[in-house]
């Protein structure tokens, strides 16, 4: 009878959310398509399955959190470039906790150029590999390694004057080019980057060989080694995964790591929710990725939560974010840029740069407040310096 008096007590204290059905509606997404004149068809109206939101403790504003150094939240507009801005995000912060300078670098060059390397790659491997808008966060140093970087102000990829990212257009002409490569079975890798690159100076405009900084005139490649001076080899990324050995570096397999990085650091989830508690803590912000397909994720809120309905908190381990993984309920749709942090509520909650156009609809625009939950079950990846991770790196075998 004491044992069940005590399980009961424990119930009674365990939060209990409500969900409720709602008009799906992204006020934002629609300013834009409204601005571009893209036309939106008619369709009936689904009501999506939402939590209450009226029930959860969070933070009320941005300033009730430690923050550190960011560049202002920026809108990637129609696009799936969420990858590239939260991760430029990321090392602007870093560029600044490193050496105090304010630099704004274009992630519209990054983006370019992974263009055409995907299309490459799809070439390489006779259409296997995934061309898709999306990518991953290391992708920025690889494509910086090999082509260097530029400021913002030097390539917008806003060509004749347009202020918002539309790619769909420009993606559905590359995508169907590369299918009739498949089709014809013509597999010419140069003529395939080539033709890719025709149709990404026709929407964004070529990017500039060479951009003057301080008077002088440098290189995509001397810009990256002279002005943005980042130790890109410093950087580890992170996953929680059971398909793989902890502390032992694993491919991380989903279709936007498309060149197949084995580069993933893999960790007991305790590890690796202690990577982003503790690395915020000391004054780093970290690059996150995962799911943000969920009833307890709602721009209007502006909160990420995991709803009790889902999963009660105190069953969130490492065989719940698995299950979720492998029956495709979590993928990885999203990144985002960690900045800031606080405890509210007797719980940890972290502050969330994002450029997608849901955060746009809630009185804090560019942000979401995390709830750690969230972070466990739905969060797949992280990335931030080695210096933040010295102890935790010291457990993988050479």
């Amino acid at each position: 009878m004491l044992l069940l008096a005590g399980l009961v007590s424990l119930y009674a204290q365990e939060r209990r959310d409500r969900a409720v059905l709602v008009d799906s509606k992204n006020e934002f997404l629609d300013s834009i398509k409204a601005e571009l004149k893209k036309s939106q068809p008619v369709e009936e109206k689904k009501k999506s399955l939402r939590l209450d939101f009226s029930g959860i403790a969070a933070p009320a504003s941005v300033g009730e959190f430690t923050s550190q150094w960011h560049m202002p939240p920026i809108s990637q507009g129609l696009s799936g470039m969420c990858w590239c801005f939260s991760a430029t995000s990321f090392f602007e912060s870093e560029i600044h906790r490193l050496t105090k300078r304010d630099i704004k670098l274009s992630e519209l060059y990054t983006v370019y150029w992974e263009y055409v390397e995907k299309a490459r790659g799809y070439v390489r491997t006779r259409g296997k590999s995934t061309f898709g808008q999306g990518s991953q966060m290391n992708a920025v140093i690889r494509i910086w390694k090999q082509y260097g970087a530029l400021p913002a102000s030097a390539y917008t990829g806003l060509k004749d004057g347009r202020k918002i990212h539309d790619h769909d257009t420009m993606f559905q002409e590359m995508n169907a080019y590369l299918k009739s490569i498949a089709a014809s079975n013509s597999w010419d890798e140069e003529a395939a980057a080539s033709t890719v690159r025709s149709i990404l100076d026709h929407y964004l405009g070529a990017p500039p060989t060479s951009v003057v900084v301080e008077g002088k005139s440098m290189s995509p490649k001397e810009y990256l080694d002279n002005v943005v001076r980042l130790p890109l080899g410093d950087y580890v990324g992170f996953v929680s995964s059971m398909e793989q050995p902890s502390f032992t570096t694993m491919e991380y397999e989903v279709p936007d790591n498309w060149w197949h990085s084995k580069d993933y650091h893999n960790v007991p989830l305790d590890d690796f929710m202690a990577i982003v508690r503790e690395s915020i803590r000391k004054g780093y912000t970290l690059v996150l990725w995962g799911d943000t397909s969920e009833p307890g994720y709602e721009g209007h809120a502006g909160i990420g939560v995991v709803p009790t309905f889902d999963i009660p908190s105190a069953y969130i381990d490492s065989n719940a974010r698995q299950f979720r993984f492998s029956n495709n309920t979590t993928s990885d749709d999203h990144g985002i840029h960690l900045v800031g942090y606080t405890v509210s509520g007797g719980s940890d909650w972290y502050l969330i740069k994002d450029s997608g156009s849901s955060s746009r609809n809630n009185s804090h625009p560019g942000y979401y407040f995390y709830h750690p939950d969230y972070v466990k079950l739905k969060i797949l990846g992280v990335a931030v310096h080695k210096d933040a991770v010295r102890d935790l790196l010291s457990k993988f075998t050479k």
